[in-house]
């Protein structure tokens, strides 16, 4: 091996600290703390609580419930919705009887949908509202029509719905309510006393507990049966680190089918005790998360980034006043920040930095939700150092995870007086880590998942014969430990002159810029090209500030005085790249990448095998250095009428762009050139 680390006191052979299950851990909190919330959910504007004595009841029923439908030990139930707490229920029910749950993302759709259905062998299906119903029934109908011939036979026979809203009509037998599940189940556990529970004393801590799916970047997604064991020991070893308390509080906004939420959602939520809160719906989201002030959080980079770009919005347009003030306040609160990364005190820092946090920094926290955060992390794809470093600069303790869904979503993760903004920290406890000879990134700890469901051949390639996981990623360890990242292993270019790069590197530049949402960048000769696509919202709070008008993306994509704004983007960005790798030629997609073209995931990460084959033409040009492509689109208009165009995308030539003269660089608060 090239080199290795592990976590202080871990060994070759980690064991497991819980030895617990799920619904053991739900009996014992509904026991020792039965009138304490265990979630709560607001609905017409009012929280819900539920107690852990009602969390515990109700899992009792829908468990019997699944029981008289045939669900059986070993069985999987599939759960497609929004987070509520019925998603929940519904999870550690199944759980209770042995069976596990597959969480499957509210967005998917199609071949996607009857991918995981069919993988699964799913039976019943819960359902959260009309729009999901609409989505299985019609797949169970095309099913019967026209039967797939390259995926096993769909199985769904019951779907359970847990938002009776607008399906007061349906009368398709397959169609059950929640609710009347669990009135079902209490009747059918009344004349079967203690049969729950002695379902739940045979669970096992290696019981497969949740089937989560893979991203899936170049293919259809793998499933990933993870343990109770495998869950619990990531939940003791992070805590270890960053301790969680019973009183800490969590809001729980991203889907449950992300291993990221059942990491800490479930997870740590149940190992602690943890109160979680669900807002009322995407609309209310940023309100409630600053109502609720969690003390815990985990996000994906582009939560972060979209929070970076509301304070940029918000501050551009805020008057002169406010816009020094804070400005100032940030430079003192990114001294500061410097220091304690690097286990230092901030000295004679202390008092202009708590004026400074009173009258600039808190405010910006506050506004975000982070007011009382204590622990909060970033994870599954790499975040700007930038973006990283504005965060801690207004007072948030935000931390770097690197981890993959088959090993708990969590293996390294950045300590408080030990971060460094281009790595992503040093192994958790008892974690293993060692970068074998072609730079490929192991791991090894009692985290690491059973095995790919149905899929052995698989699973032989992932984990070998000592237990290390492979991950495909390339990295390697720094002097102080920490593992930086490079990219996936397979999309390590290495230039004419020898310099191996990263293209998320590069696009993770680019994207750092407010006005940028996605970049895909393409080698060719003498250095690098890139299709773009924006954000809306800043590019749009741009646009209005420049008195520039426009009616739809496509048309304000088009217009070259966003091309104009972007190219100074890229040229800043280029600043800081070698030359072999800097951005040359680039061009503003008509459209935003969208999961439901299989453009990008369900967690936002490019289809790279995808933009290359579906923007072939584009890719073709922008290589050739020709001025500009011929592309057919569908416009949508807000009132709902499409139009077909032909539509020509201009090329933006970097060698011939310059900054204009006393442009400075603008502060990484503020989208304002």
């Amino acid at each position: 091996m090239a080199a290795s680390a592990s976590a202080a006191g871990s060994t070759a052979t980690a064991v497991a600290p819980a030895t617990s299950t799920f619904p053991r851990l739900l009996a014992g909190l509904a026991a020792s703390r039965p009138s304490d919330t265990a979630m709560q959910e607001k609905r017409y504007g009012i929280w819900m609580p539920l107690t852990w004595a009602q969390y515990a009841e109700r899992v009792r029923d829908f468990a019997h419930g699944l029981a008289s439908m045939g669900i059986e030990r070993g069985d999987i139930v599939a759960v497609l919705g929004d987070n509520r707490p019925e998603w929940l229920i519904a999870e550690l029910a199944a759980q209770s009887i042995g069976a596990a749950v597959v969480g499957i993302y509210p967005t998917s759709i199609g071949e996607e949908l009857l991918h995981i259905l069919t993988l699964a062998r799913i039976r019943v299906v819960v359902a959260e509202d009309q729009e999901q119903v609409d989505k299985l029934l019609k797949l169970r109908a095309d099913q019967a029509a026209a039967p797939s011939t390259d995926m096993p036979p769909l199985l769904v026979e019951t779907v359970v719905f847990y938002d009776p809203h607008g399906l007061e009509q349906y009368v398709d037998p397959v169609l059950k309510d929640f609710t009347d599940v669990e009135a079902a189940g209490r009747e059918w556990g009344a004349q079967r006393p203690g049969w729950y529970d002695a379902q739940v004393a045979l669970g096992q801590p290696g019981d497969t507990a949740v089937v989560c799916t893979t991203s899936g970047t170049t293919s259809r997604p793998k499933l990933a049966e993870l343990s109770h064991t495998n869950l619990l020991a990531m939940a003791e070893h992070l805590t270890a680190i960053d301790p969680i308390a019973a009183k800490d509080r969590y809001v729980s906004f991203l889907p449950f089918a992300w291993i990221g939420e059942q990491m800490l959602a479930v997870a740590c939520g149940l190992s602690r005790g943890l109160t979680l809160s669900f807002p009322e719906d995407s609309a209310t989201q940023k309100t409630d998360l600053r109502e609720i002030g969690p003390d815990v959080m985990f996000s994906p980079p582009r939560i972060w980034e979209s929070m970076l770009s509301e304070v940029q919005v918000r501050i551009d347009e805020a008057g002169w006043l406010k816009r020094k003030v804070f400005g100032w306040g940030y430079a003192i609160g990114d001294r500061v920040a410097e220091h304690k990364i690097h286990g230092r005190g901030t000295g004679g820092l202390a008092v202009v930095h708590w004026v400074a946090d009173q009258v600039a920094l808190r405010p910006v926290r506050d506004q975000l939700g982070l007011a009382r955060i204590q622990h909060c992390y970033t994870g599954g794809a790499p975040l700007g150092p930038d973006v990283f470093r504005f965060f801690h600069a207004i007072g948030v303790n935000l931390k770097q995870i690197y981890g993959q869904t088959e090993i708990c979503g969590i293996a390294v993760v950045h300590r408080d007086d030990d971060i460094a903004f281009n790595t992503v920290g040093t192994p958790i406890e008892q974690t293993e880590i060692t970068i074998d000879e072609v730079g490929e990134i192991l791991l090894r700890s009692a985290s690491v998942f059973k095995g790919y469901l149905r899929n052995p051949a698989a699973t032989a390639e992932a984990v070998d014969a000592a237990g290390w996981l492979h991950t495909g990623d390339a990295g390697y360890l720094d002097d102080k430990g920490h593992l930086v990242v490079i990219d996936r292993q397979k999309d390590v270019l290495t230039t004419a002159d020898g310099t191996r790069f990263s293209s998320a590197f590069i696009e993770n530049k680019l994207k750092f810029s407010p006005y940028v949402e996605e970049a895909v960048v393409f080698p060719v000769a003498g250095g690098m090209t890139a299709i773009i696509t924006l954000d809306p919202l800043t590019t749009g709070s741009w646009a209005e500030h420049e008195r520039l008008s426009y009616t739809t993306y496509t048309d304000l994509a088009g217009k070259s005085e966003v091309r104009d704004l972007i190219s100074e983007e890229v040229h800043r960005a280029n600043e800081d790249l070698p030359e072999s790798i800097r951005v040359g030629r680039f061009l503003l997609l008509h459209k935003q990448f969208d999961p439901d073209d299989d453009e990008i995931t369900r967690t936002r990460k490019v289809r790279r095998n995808v933009i290359t084959e579906r923007y072939a033409d584009i890719i073709s040009a922008l290589e050739s250095g020709a001025p500009g492509v011929d592309v057919s689109t569908t416009v949508t208009y807000q009132d709902g009428s499409t139009v077909q165009r032909e539509i020509r995308l201009a090329i933006v030539d970097m060698s011939t762009y310059h900054v204009p003269e006393g442009r400075k660089r603008r502060p990484v608060w503020s989208g304002r050139r």
